[in-house]
């Protein structure tokens, strides 16, 4: 049964209501506290970018082309095609050879709006590096590049490196293959539904790689998440929510879009997902804040950081308050 997660008001009336569910895992992937339905089934959207990310950099994709920390992050990101994220997708193409012409996911303008405004004033057009995951594109066609397969095809779900990460998403959420639904995601590549349990379970062993038996699949995993802490702009942009919580070096954070949103913790080794079911993510930051308090998260600098930054006061478009957001949930602990 789902709950409300997030109310909002407008001159004391309730206006929205969100629902969802959430899960929590501990380290050995068994849910501690919910909210809702913990097993409910949902795609991950961007939230599989880091572990998308796994094959390719197990297998060396960053020695090969001499990628840097940055670039290895990029690969994980739902990114607002900034300024320093077009350089660090440059850099990429012009180290691996690859032109934007190989990615499948369609041209677009920066999400980014001040960046976005400021290419059309220039007489900029639509680009496919612009879209929010052309870091992982062209991550996967590097790597299929350094495997000496084909690239024509590389989203198509029977292509080897498609088959090698839907494997390896089995494996950090404790799930066979057969138990993932393959849908098509946005930006054209495979997407995967399964539970938030799962989910989460693949988010505590992010925090946690000391619960990833494969010692390579660890090493990767460890690098990737060091990455993602060491340049959190790179995995989203200014004033996201994955951006902030990355900030945390206690975290590992990722969101997908419709409201979909997974984080771990690394020192209290648990896994987080949660979904807002009308696919809104304008209550991420509400709800990430209300978890972390529930839980009694002791860095209390990313909470007050969260509510700064997500302010529950709900402002019109001149800048009057005209309303406010309140969290409705309460953990439910096992």
């Amino acid at each position: 049964m789902e709950t409300v997660l997030v109310k909002e008001y407008r001159a004391d009336v309730m206006e929205c209501s969100h629902s969802g569910h959430i899960c929590i895992v501990n380290d050995e992937g068994k849910v501690k506290a919910f909210a809702g339905d913990p097993h409910y089934v949902t795609f991950t959207r961007s939230s599989a970018k880091p572990l998308q990310a796994i094959p390719a950099i197990r297998a060396h994709l960053a020695d090969r082309y001499h990628l840097t920390d940055q670039e290895i992050a990029i690969m994980t990101a739902s990114h607002r095609g900034e300024h320093e994220h077009q350089e660090t997708l440059i850099s990429i193409m012009d180290k691996t050879g690859i032109g934007e012409s190989r990615l499948v996911c369609a041209s677009s303008y920066p999400l980014d709006g001040e960046t976005r405004d400021s290419l059309i004033r220039s007489g900029g057009n639509k680009n496919k590096i612009y879209h929010n995951c052309s870091g992982k594109h062209l991550g996967l066609l590097a790597y299929s590049q350094m495997r000496g397969l084909p690239l024509a095809g590389y989203e198509d779900p029977n292509h080897p490196v498609q088959q090698e990460i839907l494997s390896t998403i089995a494996y950090m959420c404790g799930l066979s293959k057969d138990e993932i639904i393959l849908g098509t995601d946005g930006c054209g590549l495979p997407v995967f539904a399964l539970p938030l349990q799962a989910l989460a379970t693949a988010y505590m062993k992010l925090a946690c790689p000391d619960r990833i038996e494969d010692e390579p699949t660890r090493s990767a995993v460890e690098k990737i998440v060091q990455t993602m802490n060491s340049h959190p702009f790179m995995v989203a942009g200014s004033g996201r929510v994955d951006t902030l919580l990355l900030q945390d070096q206690n975290i590992v954070a990722k969101g997908g879009f419709k409201g979909v949103y997974c984080f771990g913790l690394k020192k209290e080794r648990l896994g987080i997902t949660f979904k807002i079911l009308d696919g809104s993510e304008e209550e991420w930051g509400y709800i990430v804040e209300s978890i972390l308090d529930q839980l009694g998260y002791d860095n209390r600098a990313t909470i007050d950081s969260l509510r700064k930054v997500f302010t529950k006061d709900l402002y019109n478009d001149g800048g009057k308050k005209v309303g406010r957001a309140e969290t409705a949930f309460t953990l439910n602990y096992v």
